[in-house]
């Protein structure tokens, strides 16, 4: 393992600092190299570059935005028993405190970045000769994202669709049933589900959704912050739609209030937000017992049936 990522981070020095640790999916060990310190995430599933690749993607997605602030991200690596690593800039982090309402801001921003393209692109259309020849980060008008990404250790689907109701039931919520049908064969998530399903695309009437470029996995686990400001990291990123982002964050805690106040500051709440924002939680329940067992199950269930009332 020394050998092979001392020939391809280039670097003669190679030094562990800190302790080996790693989250719910992947290991992590911090090295000092040649040319600075480097964080490397190893995984030995069979999927771990089709994982590492997306995050790699996403990373380099968010930076083009220039709104929020991530790893560099440096290189995937292919391990020779199998499995992958994935090289990335290390930064020194402590948990999220005194940055809390800055990265609701930054995250508003960040959401609001495609849209505002969409407007200089309008007003650059109306402007003879502007623009031309000059390689800018390009508006987006679908939903999807140009490669696979993963939320946890599942592949998503991101195909381009022109509608969000239908990207969003196809390549989230059916994929995730698809899933639990293929490893638990629940009737009763089944009729639930077949009740549920038809009744989604009204949750969206009368409401223009424009394509924000979203995180994908924004719970507690995946923020933090140094000295200079707030920083995420393990993005599973698409262009969707941008309350998505905010239901794991108000599921499982870590977030204060002042987030959420600077965030709806710069992006209020659409009328329908809570039935829309039980229904994004819907995913993450389904994702976390596709991923962790029988134990969301009431959960799911209990969302399911609440969204049919």
């Amino acid at each position: 393992m020394e050998k092979l990522l001392k020939t391809e981070l280039k670097t003669t020095l190679l030094k562990a600092f800190g302790s080996s640790g790693g989250g719910c999916i992947s290991q992590g060990q911090s090295y000092e190299t040649d040319h600075g310190k480097v964080f490397v995430k190893i995984n030995s599933k069979s999927q771990a570059r089709t994982m590492f690749e997306g995050e790699m993607a996403s990373l380099e997605a968010i930076q083009q935005t220039n709104t929020l602030r991530v790893p560099q991200p440096i290189k995937v690596i292919d391990l020779p028993g199998g499995g992958a690593a994935f090289a990335m800039e290390y930064l020194k982090m402590k948990s999220l405190n005194k940055y809390s309402a800055k990265l609701g801001e930054q995250v508003a921003d960040f959401h609001l970045h495609n849209q505002n393209l969409g407007v200089k692109l309008q007003k650059d259309e109306n402007t003879v000769g502007k623009g031309a020849g000059i390689s800018e980060p390009r508006y987006v008008d679908k939903f999807g994202f140009h490669i696979v990404t993963c939320c946890g250790y599942i592949a998503q689907v991101n195909e381009w669709q022109n509608d969000w109701p239908t990207f969003f039931i196809r390549h989230r919520l059916q994929a995730q049933m698809d899933l639990i049908e293929r490893d638990y064969g629940d009737r009763e998530a089944r009729e639930l589900w077949s009740q549920l399903k038809p009744k989604i695309p009204e949750m969206f009437c009368g409401l223009e959704i424009i394509p924000a470029l979203i995180h994908g996995d924004l719970w507690a686990g995946n923020v933090a912050e140094d000295d200079s400001g707030p920083i995420l990291f393990d993005p599973a990123c698409f262009y969707g739609h941008s309350e998505f982002e905010l239901a794991i964050a108000m599921m499982f805690g870590g977030f204060s209030s002042s987030f959420f106040s600077a965030y709806h500051s710069k992006i209020p709440k659409a009328p329908g937000f809570e039935k829309r924002n039980k229904l994004y939680q819907l995913f993450n329940y389904i994702n976390h017992w596709n991923h962790f067992g029988t134990g969301y199950r009431g959960s799911t269930l209990n969302v399911m049936r609440k969204l049919l009332k």
